[in-house]
């Protein structure tokens, strides 16, 4: 699977914290999705904001810069055909009280304020998310040879 859509993928503070880091990437691998792009991190408030910019003047967005930059996180670049929709489905609606059984916000979420993960939302968010987490270099390109069992060509 050395092609296809690229997407951010963050295990948030909750996850870290709880311990459910390996039960998130398992999810992932399992799914095929390729890790192209991971580390564990603590998010500055300047990033923080870029990151949430769309929710500047909110009454939610000081607690999301403050949630955020609380505690390590994971963050990871994933590739693979359809890996927006693919990531969206496996995380669940936002409010995991809504979120359908079987998703990670369902599974291990309780609050929409704790929800334990972040993924890109479009194509267009994709590029503009994984830019600002990751630097080029950080990113690999690597053969995954189990994509024939996976994807069909």
């Amino acid at each position: 699977m050395s092609s296809g859509e690229r997407t951010l993928f963050l295990i948030k503070p909750d996850g870290v914290q709880r311990g459910l880091v390996s039960v998130i990437i398992e999810r992932i691998e399992k799914k095929g999705l390729q890790i192209v792009g991971l580390k564990m991190m603590i998010v500055s408030g300047d990033l923080a904001k870029k990151h949430y910019e769309e929710h500047v003047g909110k009454p939610f967005f000081d607690n999301l810069v403050s949630f955020i930059t609380s505690s390590p996180i994971v963050a990871m670049v994933l590739q693979g055909p359809n890996s927006i929709e693919l990531t969206r489905n496996m995380m669940g609606k936002t409010n995991p009280l809504e979120a359908l059984p079987g998703t990670i916000r369902a599974d291990f979420g309780v609050e929409v304020g704790r929800n334990l993960v972040h993924g890109s939302d479009s194509p267009d968010s994709a590029i503009r998310e994984i830019s600002l987490f990751f630097e080029d270099s950080e990113l690999l390109d690597w053969k995954n040879n189990q994509a024939n069992w996976i994807i069909e060509s």
